[in-house]
């Protein structure tokens, strides 16, 4: 039995690849975990998914996954988003990103949403994710390069941004602006390049690993507590999604 995963801007296939043998597919959109269910999989990976220019995945397409037996997973993106709605149906959350917004310490999409390149680029990342900058910043402040006081006004300016324009560069040009100490950007600019947090990768590769581990133990098909309903809504959107194609589906 085989094992789908969507990714695309935290991880690239081959890094990917290096931990979990499986196929992998673009972000997620509507209808594609429901298209892969139907395959029959072992398990299915969310990391990325897509959040406007295209509908996002159906929070009802995972369960009914899960209904038919598959291990669904998430972490770092709309993985970690859907997981931490979701879990307590099942759904397995991996990581930091999916524990903050779990416990409720995180709650907008736009934490984890990014502007990013098209499959022809490898979905190259076009910004930072709000979540990234959060943790680059907590432990910039743990190290001793930011106050505490300038690690705050810091995220209240990249929570600012709209999201395609969040850079460290953008962040540190705002900054200026602010009153925080020349020295301590300065010291933040230098330590950025090697101190910087990619926690949305961490995450991904944190559930990649997990999946590899669950699967080397053969896993049995998933039972589920609830009644999955098949209402008139559900039936109309899986004879769409059954009837469009999407990525590599």
């Amino acid at each position: 039995m085989s094992t789908y995963v969507f990714a695309g801007p935290t991880i690239s296939e081959a890094e990917a690849r290096a931990e979990l043998e499986a196929v992998y597919l673009p972000p997620a959109a509507e209808g594609d975990v429901y298209r892969a269910a139907l395959k029959c999989p072992q398990a299915i990976g969310i990391i990325d998914g897509y959040f406007q220019s295209i509908p996002t995945v159906r929070h009802k397409e995972i369960l009914w996954a899960m209904s038919r037996g598959v291990h669904v997973f998430g972490s770092a993106s709309i993985g970690a988003l859907r997981a931490a709605e979701l879990h307590a149906f099942g759904m397995e959350g991996v990581g930091t990103v999916f524990e903050l917004y779990r416990d409720g310490a995180l709650e907008d999409d736009d934490e984890v949403a990014i502007a990013h390149g098209a499959a022809e680029t490898g979905f190259r990342a076009a910004s930072e994710a709000m979540v990234n900058i959060r943790q680059t910043l907590r432990k910039a402040e743990l190290f001793g390069i930011v106050s505490t006081k300038s690690r705050t006004i810091l995220e209240g300016i990249g929570k600012k941004l709209f999201y395609p324009d969040r850079s460290y560069e953008v962040l540190l040009r705002f900054a200026a602006d602010h009153e925080i100490p020349a020295t301590e950007l300065a010291r933040f600019r230098q330590w950025l390049p090697e101190g910087r947090v990619d926690q949305k990768r961490q995450d991904a590769v944190g559930m990649l690993r997990l999946m590899q581990s669950r699967l080397a133990q053969r896993l049995d098909p998933k039972v589920v507590s609830y009644s999955f309903q098949h209402t008139v809504i559900w039936e109309s959107a899986s004879r769409e999604a059954a009837s469009l194609s999407s990525g590599s589906l």
